[in-house]
């Protein structure tokens, strides 16, 4: 299959601000992309995506009848949507209202205004989500690796997993916290630990000390999906044992590139 470009991405914007959209349409043309639909709403956005569903969606935090919030969990409601790229163009900088769209699983939160820079780093990580590069890794062997992917969050963990599976690694157990990761180190063998940070039960720093103090696999490869801003948490886990940390969004480019320190 022809690998797909910049070029031939299918983008729906949805921005309530007409000015605001035209500077956005104008970057991506500028990165040369040529099919760009625009909107006003969600739901204009989402009866065009039903009818004709887009290689990536790129929205605003607020809009005039919901947020980007709704707008992506409404799509991952869809069969036919609910592995559609993501990305949100925002001003915004709370914590409560970017991990719940960090959560859901997007390619990119780019800031107003963004550099055209960000903006191309976001498409190719849109393009790697789309049609991955499964060259990038050749000199690592993934299809028998065992992973177990751990998230409270059932959006994150399908986002992960897909992003794993692109890779090339199929093998993929979940658990929705460290305490049912826990039993399932007890019962079989990983190649690799992909945790959240903050979770109920038992967290991502409690469940890397687990397997660095007491499990049989001590040096199962640990790597940290996390929207934690606190560096001082941050540092406490580290200490723990972890492999490697990756923000949420879950880059695919990043990612590729932490499992080969990982793993080759």
């Amino acid at each position: 299959m022809q690998a797909l470009s910049i070029q031939d991405l299918s983008i729906v914007l949805v921005e309530p601000s007409g000015v605001q959209a035209q500077i956005i349409r104008g970057h991506l043309e500028g990165a040369k992309v040529r099919d760009v639909q625009c909107h006003g709403k969600g739901a204009d956005a989402l009866e065009q995506m039903r009818q004709f569903p887009p290689d990536l969606v790129i929205s605003a935090m607020y809009l005039p009848d919901m947020t980007a919030s709704d707008l992506i969990h409404a799509m991952r409601q869809d069969p036919a949507l609910a592995e559609t790229p993501f990305m949100m163009i925002s001003s915004e900088t709370a914590f409560s209202e970017l991990d719940p769209i960090r959560q859901a699983g997007v390619v990119a939160i780019l800031p107003k205004p963004f550099e055209p820079g960000d903006l191309k780093r976001a498409l190719g990580a849109t393009l790697e989500f789309v049609n991955p590069d499964s060259a990038a890794l050749a000199d690592v062997v993934l299809d028998d690796l065992v992973t177990l992917v751990v998230d409270d969050s059932p959006l994150a963990r399908k986002h992960i997993a897909r992003v794993l599976r692109n890779l090339g690694i199929h093998d993929i157990t979940t658990a929705e916290n460290g305490r049912e990761a826990v039993a399932l180190i007890e019962e079989r063998f990983f190649d690799l630990v992909v945790t959240d940070y903050n979770m109920p039960e038992m967290d991502g720093e409690m469940l890397t000390r687990y397997i660095r103090e007491h499990s049989s696999q001590r040096a199962i490869p640990v790597l940290m999906v996390t929207s934690e801003g606190d560096s001082s948490r941050l540092a406490a886990v580290q200490q723990a044992g972890i492999s490697g940390i990756c923000d949420k969004p879950f880059d695919p480019v990043t990612v590729k590139q932490m499992i080969r320190n990982m793993l080759a």
